[in-house]
């Protein structure tokens, strides 16, 4: 009987559900293609970076996850340049690969704002593991330096944080947290850390809810992060970042969390796209141009009941179960399913033994949903953790 090759696109969120859905099948021929060996733990990414974990407890290896399903499931570190639609090939710079159906989670990349002077040179974003790692050794780097000549003189570090949503709010008080702690537990003399928020809204967590709003505001001014409400960066330099208003602020450096945008293969594909370049998908999550094709995670836009369903990796792996299970109906000739995807909840870290949010309607803050959010960060990665273990005893022991 001849098989379904389906190729999935992207080891985010939504391609590693989508892939351990389809293995279930037998009769699914699964190719992940990914250009990093690694999924990332991007909801992690504030615990790396305040050296609550090391890059090894943020990331998962993509070889041993893909081996640890039976022989279905096949990883390839390659990069897709482009899709021949026409004719279901899946272009690599290694060669052409066929596709029965073919799933697109090639995720989103920081959008660095074309008109601000500098920000791409100055400013780092942490979207991919290798900027963020780039930017844990500076911080630790800076805070090395402070220790090294504290009794002589004591500068203060200057960290700009330019973005007040959930990545932005969660970095700021993590980096905010640790260094007090650190500070404290080691007894230095020089203590001097300025944290700087820019925010272009009137609050902090622009567009959710006033409960979760207030309390992160709180949080945040407790940490003495300092917040730039209703401010823009209009100009980097290497050590300076100017507001609108005209404002300069001195900067060790800066990390830019001020949007996202598609990854770079998207924009090469011909396929109908929004006016913010993410693939067009229909109430399926099919593309709209081809059936056999389908678009999940953040290179797409969804809607609920006609809002913008946030980009989360909740509503990721959401879209990523959905996806298999229409892509199986397909196989099967039955009815599609259409996707109610929303967000089931946020969980928001604001530094050690703090958070808040929302789960199901109902909100909570402190050390109680800190230990939430820890739990099912834990649980996923744990899950990944099991499939990774089965795979390397397959490749060490076989």
């Amino acid at each position: 009987m001849k098989k379904n090759r389906i190729i999935v696109i992207g080891g985010g969120y939504g391609g590693l559900r989508v892939v351990e859905k389809l293995a279930k099948n037998p009769q699914n021929e699964i190719i992940l293609f990914d250009k990093n060996p690694y999924h990332f733990m991007q909801t992690d990414v504030y615990d790396l970076i305040a050296n609550e974990d090391d890059f090894a407890q943020v990331t998962v290896d993509l070889f041993t996850f893909c081996s640890g399903f039976e022989s279905n499931v096949t990883f390839l570190k390659q990069e897709v340049g482009n899709i021949d639609f026409k004719n279901k090939k899946v272009i690599t710079c290694v060669q052409r690969y066929s596709y029965d159906y073919l799933v697109i989670a090639a995720g989103a990349r920081t959008k660095f704002a074309s008109d601000v002077i500098g920000l791409r040179e100055y400013a780092h974003g942490i979207k991919s593991l290798h900027r963020a790692m780039y930017f844990k050794q500076k911080f630790e780097m800076s805070l090395f330096r402070k220790v090294d000549e504290g009794g002589t003189s004591c500068t203060p570090i200057n960290i700009v944080v330019a973005g007040a949503g959930l990545s932005g709010v969660e970095i700021a008080a993590q980096m905010a947290s640790f260094s007090k702690e650190f500070y404290k537990n080691n007894n230095f003399i020089c203590r001097k850390l300025n944290i700087v928020l820019v925010n272009s809204s009137k609050h902090v967590l622009g567009g959710f809810e006033e409960e979760l709003a207030g309390k992160t505001d709180k949080r945040l001014r407790e940490l003495d992060v300092i917040i730039k409400n209703e401010r823009k960066v209009v100009e980097v330099t290497q050590n300076s970042v100017k507001l609108s208003g005209g404002e300069i602020l001195d900067m060790d450096f800066m990390i830019y969390t001020g949007g996202i945008e598609p990854n770079g293969l998207v924009n090469n594909l011909a396929l109908d796209k929004n006016e913010r370049g993410y693939i067009v998908s229909n109430k399926y999550l099919q593309s709209q141009n081809y059936s056999d094709v389908f678009a999940i995670g953040d290179c797409t836009t969804i809607y609920n009941n006609d809002k913008i369903v946030p980009p989360t990796a909740d509503t990721a792996e959401q879209m990523g179960e959905l996806c298999a299970k229409n892509i199986n109906n397909l196989i099967s000739n039955k009815p599609l399913i259409e996707h109610h995807i929303k967000s089931r909840g946020v969980l928001i870290a604001l530094g050690r033994g703090y958070a808040v949010a929302r789960v199901f309607g109902f909100y909570f803050s402190g050390y109680f949903a800190y230990i939430m959010k820890n739990i099912i960060e834990k649980v996923y990665s744990k899950r990944l953790e099991i499939r990774s273990r089965k795979g390397c005893k397959k490749i060490f022991c076989e």
